[in-house]
């Protein structure tokens, strides 16, 4: 069984941060159960280019409130609390946030724990 708690991973190396996000990360690839998950916040007024061409995930919205646009050419979501979003088919999209955006994600493969978005808003293959 694993049991963590968010206290635990602030301020440690499973604390991801980048300019318009902050990534708490609770299970990684190392952890063997076949998905990662976070909890992550968008920083109020930031828009963020997401492409995971080589994972799927889900979003999950606790707080805050925020629009995605699929790329190139909608549509767009509102996002605010209870509301999910699944990646599905590797959609490239901005993610803006107009208060603080919290959010538990999921992905598959899973985060090995230091992935931030390249040029093209897209992790690493994980190998």
């Amino acid at each position: 069984m694993i049991v963590r708690h968010l206290k635990e991973i602030e301020n440690t190396d499973k604390d991801v941060r980048a300019k318009t996000w902050k990534s708490r990360r609770f299970l990684l690839k190392e952890d063997g159960m076949g998905f990662s998950m976070s909890d992550t916040v968008l920083y109020a007024g930031t828009e963020t280019l997401i492409w995971y061409k080589h994972h799927l995930e889900a979003v999950y919205c606790i707080e805050g409130e925020g629009e995605l646009e699929v790329l190139p050419n909608g549509p767009t979501y509102q996002i605010t609390p209870g509301t999910m979003y699944a990646l599905s088919e590797h959609e490239k999209h901005h993610l803006r946030a107009k208060s603080d955006l919290r959010v538990v994600c999921v992905f598959n493969p899973p985060l090995t724990g230091q992935e931030v978005h390249d040029e093209e808003g897209t992790y690493p293959v994980v190998e």
